[in-house]
């Protein structure tokens, strides 16, 4: 989208590219340092299994609230109003219960493991830890395969650069730089970066908030939204707004977010002890609601500017309506690129490309140990070398680097970041919940239980509008091939060839079709030697 056409241009300078050259040129110095100490895939990995309690908090505070968070969370907040503060309440609530349980997260630190595919191989066998990798690693590239897109478009936003051969140069210079601290240093270096990150971000979307108050005012705000939105811009539960369905999947997603998803478990075995886990992922409770309400109250605001500006609302907004969703990512980026004076805007640019890297390390060091720790190497029968594993695990970073710049290319993305995330991901933990909490907690829990929870993860694919699309096009040109269109009346012929189910209810099914087969499996066919026992490291 050329913003200038529209006669919209940023406040950003050649005075902010410097703050944001100086800030990038840090990171490469942290990976050159971070190399020094890195000797074994325990390093690598885990960080030696030495991560305090407060560096831990801010380095999975700086993964979690990453550029891609404030991309998702202004959307929502823009898209929804003050309703889509629930994400983020949800998160607090839900991440204090973990913390405080240390429900998952202690029994997998006391095992020992790296990652979850090796507590699979521990519990259900070697044939478990492969099939769970693979499924990890799509799901997990899966999920990041829009982050470059996203980044990209927010950026486009906030800097007013329009020109699309210097955008794609520009963030693929960011994805590079990722490949190279995070290679080099892996662990050690995202630790330090992201206690960057964690303090750069924190300062500017601080200031970012208390200048949207000031400049739009707090009873502006909130009037408009009521007009704009009614109820359903204050009540998450209103029939016209997220709906009850979205708001406990949310609640579900909350919970695999800290307790679930690799790269929070990666933080808990590389805590120094089970008492220090719990005290990370509770601290953390304030970082898993605040990288959601945050970003959504700069939606809110950017939806109130933007609907008091003629030019910008004939953009993003038409008859009160929502544009798509690739326009309403760059919503925010263009209030803030409008709000932000110039010199102020190089600290906040530099913040948000920090979480576009915070977010990128840590993915990318989770996804390459996997594919390495946990499909290559047993495949392999144990016999890599250390030298190997790390080789092989570089190799496959700069893999993730080129799937990542080039999936965001191609794929329409037909609904909100947040919802895409959040399904693409439940590729690996919609199958994943039953698979760890039944082993954990359920002695008579078997390997073909957890084969078909894992295999029905994929179903979650069926909330993802793209391929509703698909599979609704593909019916219909069966049923036309097969002489069975007659079976349907013109509208019902019409609304498959468009079929579009919800979401949240697609991914609650599929969640509980999971963990029933994980007990349906279980009790059918039952380990024939009992269910092997996790010894504490």
């Amino acid at each position: 989208m050329d913003l200038a056409a529209h006669g919209i241009h940023s406040n950003f300078t050649a005075i902010d590219w410097g703050i944001v050259a100086a800030y990038l040129c840090g990171t490469i110095v942290i990976g050159l340092i971070a190399n020094r100490y890195i000797s074994n895939m325990a390093d690598y990995v885990v960080a030696g299994r030495a991560l305090k309690s407060y560096l831990g908090v801010a380095t999975l505070i700086g993964t979690e609230f990453g550029l891609v968070s404030v991309v998702c969370g202004s959307q929502l907040g823009f898209t929804g109003g003050f309703s889509a503060f629930h994400v983020g309440v949800l998160g607090l609530i839900v991440t204090l219960f973990v913390g405080a349980t240390g429900v998952v997260l202690v029994p997998l630190r006391r095992s020992g493991v790296m990652t979850i595919p090796e507590y699979y191989e521990k519990r259900f066998g070697r044939k478990a830890r492969v099939l769970g990798g693979l499924i990890i690693v799509i799901a997990g590239l899966a999920t990041m395969g829009f982050f470059v897109k996203a980044g990209a478009i927010f950026v486009a936003g906030l800097t007013g650069m329009t020109n699309p051969m210097h955008l794609k140069l520009f963030m693929s210079g960011m994805v590079l730089l990722v490949l190279i601290y995070t290679g080099l240093g892996g662990m050690v270096s995202i630790v330090i970066a992201d206690y960057v990150q964690f303090v750069v971000m924190s300062i500017g979307l601080i200031v970012v908030c208390l200048l949207g108050i000031y400049h739009l005012g707090w009873e502006n705000i909130v009037s408009t939204v009521s007009a704009g939105r009614g109820e359903a811009g204050f009540n998450p539960l209103h029939k016209d707004g997220f709906g009850t369905a979205y708001v406990l999947y949310m609640a579900l997603g909350a919970f695999a977010s800290c307790a679930l998803w690799q790269t929070s478990v990666i933080r808990a075995c590389a805590a120094e002890n089970t008492r220090t886990v719990k005290r990370i992922i509770s601290a953390s409770s304030i970082g898993f609601m605040t990288r959601m309400t945050i970003p959504v109250f700069i939606g809110v605001c950017a939806y109130v500017f933007i609907s008091q500006h003629e030019s910008l609302g004939q953009i993003f907004l038409s008859d009160a309506a929502i544009a798509d969703s690739e326009t309403t990512m760059m919503a925010s980026a263009v209030y803030l690129g409008q709000l932000v004076p110039t010199g102020l805007m190089g600290l906040v640019a530099a913040g948000m490309l920090a979480a576009f890297l915070s977010t990128h390390d840590s993915y990318m060091l989770c996804w390459s140990a996997v594919f390495v720790e946990d499909v290559v190497a047993p495949c392999a029968g144990g016999k890599l070398s250390t030298r190997a594993r790390l080789t092989l695990s570089r190799l496959f970073l700069i893999g993730e680097g080129v799937f990542i710049l080039v999936f965001g290319l191609w794929y329409p993305l037909g609904q909100n970041l947040w919802d895409y995330m959040l399904t693409s991901g439940g590729v690996y933990w919609f199958g994943a919940a039953p698979v760890l909490i039944m082993g954990i907690y359920w002695k008579r829990a078997s390997r073909v239980g957890a084969f078909l929870a894992m295999v029905t993860g994929f179903g979650a694919f069926l909330g993802l509008k793209p391929v509703q699309a698909l599979i609704g096009r593909l019916l219909a040109k069966l049923m036309v091939a097969t002489n069975c269109d007659w079976l349907l009346s013109s509208s019902r012929m019409e609304a498959l060839k468009n079929l579009e189910l919800s979401t949240p209810k697609v991914s609650l099914c599929v969640v509980g079709l999971a963990f029933a087969l994980m007990l349906i499996g279980s009790l059918l066919f039952p380990d024939r030697h009992g269910s092997p026992v996790v010894e504490e490291a």
